[in-house]
């Protein structure tokens, strides 16, 4: 299972690949791609940039602002965080692995607000793997109500189901998210087929006209 520290850690990375930025704007991208209900605390943060700091994956750029106060120009100096070349490169293995960390709650979400920046293949294994993990959970819950149901109070038995629901529909989601990305694959190999074939034919007009020439000039 993936550690909150390494997804936290690699979403600092994946945001700071965009370009440097403050502490306090990094906090506000970081919260709007793991979501309202993980509280990102600058406890949480800045021990986090120490440690990517230290590992040499970003680096702190003094940045000077003009501010107005009391219609007063003044300048302050503040610490912007850069992503440093072994960042970038530890960035791009994180977003190439498709092993089954990828599939957690936290660290799924993390991977797919990067999917743009995704190969195809490698996103179509991790939505494979996420619905796998689902189906798994699922499995799971029908299992232990039916064990227990007999002995459950009606509450308990709720948020059972309220846990199945919700993943019934995440794996209705990811079913329709796969399909999507098989259908782009097809197209992607039906383009290629036809890129080459229209090669091939220009290559083999080009002989036949290259040895139309010849025998003219014969």
């Amino acid at each position: 299972m993936a550690k909150r520290t390494d997804v936290l850690d690699h979403t600092v990375l994946g945001v700071l690949s965009d370009g440097p930025l403050h502490g306090y704007e990094l906090r506000k991208r970081l919260t709007a791609i793991l979501g309202p209900f993980r509280a990102l605390s600058f406890g949480s943060l800045y021990p986090c940039l120490h440690r990517l700091t230290d590992s040499g994956l970003i680096e702190q750029i003094d940045a000077v602002e003009r501010e107005e106060i009391v219609g007063v120009s003044t300048k302050r100096a503040r610490i912007v965080y850069a992503l440093t070349a072994e960042g970038k490169e530890a960035f791009a293995a994180w977003v190439a692995d498709t092993g089954p960390e990828a599939w957690e709650d936290e660290a799924f979400a993390a991977r797919m607000a990067f999917f743009s920046r995704t190969e195809a293949a490698v996103r179509l294994r991790i939505l494979e793997g996420r619905r796998a993990r689902l189906e798994e959970r699922l499995s799971s819950l029908q299992s232990s109500i039916d064990r227990t149901n007999e002995r459950m109070d009606i509450y308990a038995e709720r948020l059972q189901r309220h846990g199945i629901e919700g993943a019934e529909r995440e794996v209705g989601w990811l079913e329709e998210l796969i399909a999507t990305e098989r259908d782009a694959r097809q197209g992607r190999r039906e383009a290629r087929a036809v890129k080459k074939a229209v090669k091939k034919a220009a290559r083999k007009q080009s002989r036949g006209t290259s040895t139309s020439m010849g025998r003219k000039k014969a």
